[in-house]
């Protein structure tokens, strides 16, 4: 293995951990850092930030982004808010109890040291973000609103309307974009990574192709960063652009960088459900919906083809509110979306196939107005009515869970660098925050926390070390790297079969779905890691990849990215099967409650999964190393939200 599996957390009490971790780490000279040239891999809030922050600390950033404009990076679809420990609300908020209710919706698989930082500096991002000029929603008198996310009791989501994670990006492009007016900042959109370069065990490039021209191309620099997303189109249908993949972050993988809980995935449960076959995508219906609808289902199967105007209030199941009464409508995502899954395996889901259950706003309408209700989502509304051609201010919405984030990463340290020295991940891509289960509104806020306030101070503990150190593309191991790439390219072109791309792409999507989705089992789990080989395989002999590859050729791009997927769906399976507990979003039918919830295994599984690459299946199993979890301010507990 490339380096050590060490967490680097500093000692001290909890809440002194980050402050003195800053006061204690090396520095890099204001009149040094232009002689440092940093690679950012991504450009949406977590890479968007890091940029413009880096560029204005003065270091020079090449920032890479395969969108045509850093504003089309899919943070830009994140609807519902960003959490802050501000206690606007005067409701009993605070840093403490915003780090708790993170650690204890991720079921406590969270490293902790890491969660209490990113609340700490969470009131910092809505400081910075005001200032920038981000329109947050705001209170008749003025101040910041607020309101409320799944898996908490208090009032601190801030929010621009359903449209949050497009104005956050707009702060951070306009930050960036004033550096890149400086020239500290140099952009390459329609730009992707298609390998890591590693120079005496050090990342210092990488390899890209241009999405217009075909080129492929060497860039060095003298560290490198990751913000490039989560993995979550590994399952074909997904609320994530089309673009998302795990290409950067599964090549880094291959290159020696450890992969933590990647079967760790997020099963939103607030979606507009599958309609057909036609669909390419799926699309998000915000949790913050979920303070003023409430979720129910008809009690008796016999109702399920009744309009739901002509179900009286007697005969509904609000089963969250049933189930959950603490917390209602507002459990966490991963109990919401199983709890949705239960009822519909019943018999009683609603809707084509009977995979949907109504979110209903009669209630708030009749309590609120339908005018506050459309301020207030109208936006989200109008999405829906456009989809579904339903006008949900008459009749319920019918949602269903689908794939929507990704906990697992990169594994990174306390630092935010992989066990390869100068390869930072941020944002999405590592595995860092959220152990098991993202709470609502927590992905904005880790994202602008990596970008704006925690890599720009941990940066420096690695490239104090390197002034002069920057190598060359010129050198042997850029030339041979790019080389492989540009074989990979043509062995993609080569093959010439009949199956087209989308095909492979539904039949990996709908088998980890089945096998590796809201559910798993020991015995899905190894049949899936039975078919992955063969369907891979088949691929490679089968797939049509028509065009050119130095020529503008979106088959080429989707086919190295479904290429990946073919493997890196083999990684996640094993890593649900070696898991053998329930916790957050993982949840093993073998290991659940006497009331169904997840049973987690502390003795045996209080650790993170960080896998460590040895060749695909075939070859030979990925090495598994495991980073005890331990935790000094929490007590480990069965979760409960009732």
């Amino acid at each position: 293995m490339i380096g050590k599996l060490e967490g680097k957390v500093p000692p001290g009490p909890l809440e002194q951990k980050w402050r003195n971790h800053k006061n204690n780490s090396r520095l890099v000279s204001p009149n040094n850092r232009r002689k440092f040239e940093i690679i950012v891999v991504g450009s949406g809030l977590a890479g968007g930030s890091a940029a413009a922050t880096l560029g204005e600390l003065g270091y020079r950033v090449k920032c890479f982004c395969y969108q045509d404009s850093p504003r089309r990076a899919h943070s830009i679809a994140a609807q519902g808010g960003i959490n802050a420990a501000k206690n606007y609300q005067n409701d009993g908020d605070s840093v403490f109890r915003l780090f708790y209710d993170t650690i204890k919706g991720g079921d406590f698989r969270s490293r902790e040291a890491n969660v209490y930082r990113l609340a700490e500096v969470s009131n910092l991002i809505i400081d910075q973000c005001t200032e920038q000029g981000v329109p947050f929603a705001r209170e008749y008198g003025g101040l910041l609103a607020n309101r409320s996310f799944g898996g908490a009791q208090v009032s601190r989501t801030f929010y621009a309307r359903g449209q949050t994670g497009q104005q956050l990006l707009l702060g951070a492009y306009q930050a960036m974009c004033r550096q890149i007016a400086l020239g500290t900042v140099k952009m390459f959109p329609q730009t992707e990574m298609l390998d890591l370069v590693l120079v005496d065990g050090h990342a210092k490039g990488i390899i890209t192709r241009n999405l217009c021209t075909g080129e492929i191309q060497a860039f060095a620099g003298d560290a490198v960063v990751l913000a490039t997303g989560g993995y979550g189109n590994v399952f074909f249908l997904s609320t994530n652009a089309r673009g998302c993949n795990v290409t950067a972050s599964y090549r880094a993988y291959k290159r020696g960088a450890l992969f933590g809980n990647p079967c760790f995935t997020q099963i939103h449960p607030t979606c507009i459900p599958v309609t057909g076959h036609h669909q390419s995508k799926l699309t998000l219906m915000s949790e913050s919906l979920r303070n003023d609808g409430r979720v129910w289902v008809p009690k008796r199967t016999e109702d399920c083809a009744k309009p739901p105007k002509d179900i009286p209030d007697a005969d509904r199941d609000y089963y969250l509110e049933r189930k959950y009464p603490s917390f209602g409508n507002l459990a966490p995502r991963d109990i919401a979306s199983r709890a949705a899954k239960e009822v519909c395996d019943e018999g009683r889901g609603v809707g084509p196939g009977g995979r949907g259950v109504y979110l209903d706003f009669a209630d708030a309408i009749s309590r609120l107005s339908e005018d506050t209700i459309r301020e207030r989502y109208g936006n989200l509304f109008d999405i829906y009515q456009k989809i579904t051609a339903e006008d949900a201010y008459k009749t319920p919405m019918r949602i269903y869970p689908a794939v929507h984030y990704t906990m697992g990463g990169l594994w990174v340290d306390y630092n935010l660098m992989s066990n390869i020295p100068g390869l930072h991940v941020i944002g999405e891509a590592n595995f860092s925050d959220h152990g098991a289960n993202r709470l609502g509104a927590s992905a904005l806020m880790q994202g602008l926390a990596d970008g704006y306030f925690v890599l720009p101070y941990t940066l420096p503990n690695y490239l104090a070390g390197q002034i002069g150190k920057r190598p060359s593309t010129d050198d042997e191991e850029f030339k041979r790297v790019e080389s492989e790439v540009r074989e990979r390219v043509k062995k993609l072109l080569e093959v010439n079969g009949e199956r087209t791309l989308t095909s492979f792409h539904r039949e990996l999507g709908l088998l980890l779905w089945d096998k590796c989705g809201m559910a798993r089992n020991a015995t899905g789990l190894r049949e899936a890691l039975e078919k992955i080989p063969d369907l891979r395989d088949e691929f490679w002999e089968k797939v049509r990849v028509p065009g050119e590859g130095e020529s503008y050729n979106q088959s080429l791009e989707r086919a190295g990215r479904i290429a990946d997927f073919l493997e890196f769906a083999e990684l996640m399976c094993i890593d649900a099967l070696e898991r053998d507990e329930s916790c957050g979003g993982h949840f093993r039918e073998e290991h659940q409650t006497p009331d169904g919830e997840a049973q987690r295994d502390d003795e045996n599984f209080a650790a993170v999964f960080a896998w460590e690459f040895q060749g695909n299946g075939k070859v030979e199993r990925p090495k598994l190393h495991r980073e005890p979890l331990h935790f000094e301010a929490v007590h480990l507990t069965q979760r409960s939200y009732k």
